[in-house]
């Protein structure tokens, strides 16, 4: 028996937020990778510089779609912050994964070797603040799988606040009156 229950923002956001969480996967794939091939380094720099850009493209879709083409701030920004939260808890299950069973200490490893070459040849007041980054890199070298990826959940959820304030200010749009 069909019902003709009409989906939720929750609903859409979810729907969204999978996209923006395979997208996360798909990116996070070149980080690692990007220490043996350095261009791909810089593609997971790009798709993270692109993160915002699609948020913004699914809340207009959201928005042109499922609202009638006019949508209040508050409503784009809740959208927004809902899309970015489902995308961390699926990103979260792959940063698991990796991080288990896969990673094995190589991406901290591996940016302890380039602070550690960074400062070889570095002079003063930066050799400190290398010895500070490298300090920080010990301390999350230190962190259990699941304390990583709940780290990396967390940080996602704060920068997904961050860009939906922005995001919602940009996507709202209201009916014109005259």
């Amino acid at each position: 028996m069909p019902t003709d229950k009409p989906i939720t923002l929750q609903e859409h956001a979810m729907r969204f937020g999978t996209f923006m969480g395979i997208f996360w996967i798909f990116k996070f794939i070149f980080l690692p990778l990007g220490f043996t091939i350095p261009l791909l380094q810089l593609l997971f720099v790009l798709l993270t510089l692109f993160v915002p850009v699609l948020g913004y493209i699914y809340v207009r879709k959201f928005r042109n779609t499922y609202c009638n083409g006019e949508i209040s701030f508050f409503r784009a920004f809740l959208f927004t912050l809902y899309m970015y939260l489902f995308a961390a808890l699926l990103a979260a299950v792959a940063h698991y994964v990796y991080f288990r069973f896969i990673d094995q200490g190589f991406l901290a490893d591996s940016y302890l070797q380039q602070l550690e070459s960074i400062k070889a040849s570095a002079q003063g007041e930066m050799v400190s603040s290398i010895d500070q980054l490298i300090q920080a890199f010990d301390t999350i070298s230190s962190l259990t799988p699941l304390q990583l990826t709940f780290q990396l959940i967390f940080q996602n959820i704060f920068y997904g606040i961050l860009l939906a304030i922005p995001t919602g200010l940009v996507a709202m749009k209201q009916k014109k009156r005259f």
